[in-house]
């Protein structure tokens, strides 16, 4: 949930002067995007990566501190709690032989922390919802030591007036579930894509993340429990929304699709932050109105399924960044590397286009096509580009990975790289075999102990096998 603050006792004072600096910075991120400030001649990507401890029983472990200092790592950070941990990568030019070396820097640092969550007696797992997670598990005593995240969860209350969260998700089975805090979004880990845009470009490049949602987390759907229920093949999406909800209209729901495509800049989305929004951390901070200090803190509790993000180089100039926020994490290193590599190559593809691709797919298709692959993965019915619906694992494989592939050659990735990443995709749609497929199907051979299917899941995620290759024995 983003950077550490300084205070979390807030008075009316705070807000105010909050609000009144986040419009100054507001109006000058408006002047640079006038004067072309924001200008990024090259294509850079990163990621994020949410993980989990665990203990012998496949169970969460509240132990990443002791993990944290172990692996000793400023790339590995914690989470909203304390049986959660964030890997990041550095960024790297959109070029031949990124990607693989995207892979070699993650594997490396997995490694690291395999070793040491082994010196402290956990295991590190990836996976979007763990199956054995418990409502129990998700409370504020679990809560990593962070003021950031304990003024959340008393904001967040504050807006609901006290009243609970409620989550009612109605899929293969159905689930409505009471909580207290906003420990539920600790059930809800992720890759998370970082691509650097021109702010000539930004609005598309939104639009475009928006469009190719529904491929991407239907092809890397891994989270099909919550609770001891089936529900959604990527229930993390419906979990998340519901679990910092503060009612109200859709500008009020902090975990959202959007309401609409950018029409011509990128700042309309900086200006429904500040205009829809309320304040959640008014945390004021000592720096220059030319860090957009408060723009960006407020942005980060906005949390946006695709989200515009200002960051700084290390000269000190601006640039921006779409952060891709729905495919879930797991099943192994190269799985991620290849869901970065779809996302990617479709991104670039769709970017290079010269026709308005906008009135091709309609706001309401594509927030429809998410909603439908977050449900029911590669079996979802989606319309493409104004195209018959049609089941997802058709369209990737009757057209999707074929531009995809092409977008990653565009973009400069070797054909050989390029087919390396692109054709784990393939061959687990050939197999139909997502991370919630691998799940519900092997309870369906071994049925619901929960346990089992985690340790079954980490004995195979070790082995580092793209998940279409796992047995179900």
């Amino acid at each position: 949930m983003g950077q550490e603050i300084s205070d979390s006792d807030f008075d009316s004072a705070a807000f105010a002067e909050f609000r009144h600096r986040l419009d100054d910075e507001t109006q000058l991120l408006a002047a640079w995007l006038n004067e072309g400030r924001l200008a990024s001649p090259q294509r850079r990507f990163g990621f994020e990566i949410e993980g989990w401890l665990i203990g012998p029983d496949g169970r969460p472990i509240a132990r990443n501190q002791e993990f944290l200092a172990a692996v000793d790592d400023s790339m590995v950070v914690p989470e909203l709690s304390r049986f959660n941990f964030e890997l990041n990568s550095d960024p790297l030019l959109l070029a031949d032989g990124s990607l693989d070396a995207m892979y070699a820097d993650l594997q490396q640092r997995w490694q690291r922390c395999k070793r040491a969550a082994q010196a402290v007696g956990v295991r590190p797992l990836l996976i979007g919802i763990l199956p054995t997670v418990r409502s129990s598990d998700l409370t504020l005593a679990n809560m990593s030591p962070m003021r950031r995240y304990q003024a959340i969860n008393d904001q967040i209350f504050r807006m609901r007036n006290g009243t609970p969260i409620e989550v009612d998700i109605d899929g293969v089975e159905h689930l409505h579930h009471r909580h207290e805090d906003v420990m539920l979004e600790a059930g809800t880990t992720s890759l998370q894509i970082h691509v650097e845009v021109d702010a000539a470009e930004a609005a598309r490049a939104f639009n475009v993340c928006k469009m190719i949602s529904a491929v991407t987390v239907g092809a890397t759907a891994n989270s099909p429990y919550l609770f001891g229920r089936q529900l959604w093949q990527e229930t993390r999406i419906a979990l998340f929304e519901q679990s910092v909800s503060v009612g109200g209209s859709d500008y009020s729901k902090r975990v959202t699709f959007g309401v609409r495509y950018a029409h011509d800049s990128i700042l309309e989305c900086f200006e429904a932050n500040r205009t829809r929004y309320p304040v959640l951390l008014p945390d004021l901070m000592d720096a220059p109105v030319e860090r957009l200090a408060h723009l960006r803190l407020h942005n980060g509790t906005v949390w946006r399924w695709n989200r515009p993000l200002i960051g700084f180089d290390d000269a000190g100039r601006p640039h921006i960044r779409i952060e891709h926020r729905v495919i879930a994490a797991g099943p192994t290193a190269c799985d991620a590397i290849a869901n970065t590599a779809l996302f990617l190559g479709l991104f670039e593809a769709l970017m290079r286009r010269d026709e308005p691709i906008e009135q091709q797919m309609p706001f309401a298709c594509a927030r429809d096509n998410f909603y439908a692959a977050a449900r029911a993965g590669l079996d979802a019915r989606v319309q493409w580009m104004g195209g018959p619906p049609q089941a997802l694992h058709e369209l990737l494989d009757g057209h999707l990975l074929a531009v995809a592939d092409a977008g990653l050659r565009a973009a400069g990735i070797g054909a050989t790289e390029a087919e390396r990443w692109i054709g784990i995709l393939r061959e687990r749609v050939r197999r139909h075999m997502t991370g919630a497929d691998w799940q519900v199907a092997w309870v369906a051979r071994h049925g619901r102990d929960f346990g089992a299917l985690v340790d079954a899941y980490a004995n195979r995620q070790s082995r580092e096998q793209p998940v279409h290759e796992w047995s179900l024995n």
